[in-house]
């Protein structure tokens, strides 16, 4: 039997609204773009989905990304960051350490 096709092996969701994320220090739409720009120089945008995402529900600890379907978060993003889960995590198969997102609970996590 064949493994089921899905639409994409990967799905990246990159906060972009709300009242932090796009309009922080770094802008998360810079990243956003960012990912966009080298999925599409690799040409593997049938593979890699890059999505601009409503609120994730972790306020202050943004930008945020979320890639699935490994449920890998991500937060504090820069934009240079983007280089790197880019080519470690989305191409190599290895979560980029340093930027991985681990909230002491689940759900929502919005800071002051």
């Amino acid at each position: 039997m064949q493994s089921p096709v899905t639409p994409f092996e990967k799905h990246v969701f990159v906060c972009t609204s709300g009242t932090r994320c796009p309009t922080g220090e770094p802008d998360s739409r810079l990243v956003h773009a960012r990912l966009k720009e080298l999925v599409k120089q690799a040409g593997l945008g049938v593979r890699i989905r890059i999505n601009n995402s409503g609120c994730l529900d972790q306020c202050g600890n943004g930008p945020m990304i979320a890639v699935y379907p490994e449920n890998v978060w991500y937060c504090h993003v820069a934009v240079e960051d983007a280089d790197a889960i880019f080519n470690e995590h989305l191409v190599g198969g290895r979560p980029v350490e340093r930027l991985r997102y681990r909230p002491l609970q689940a759900g929502p996590n919005k800071l002051p």
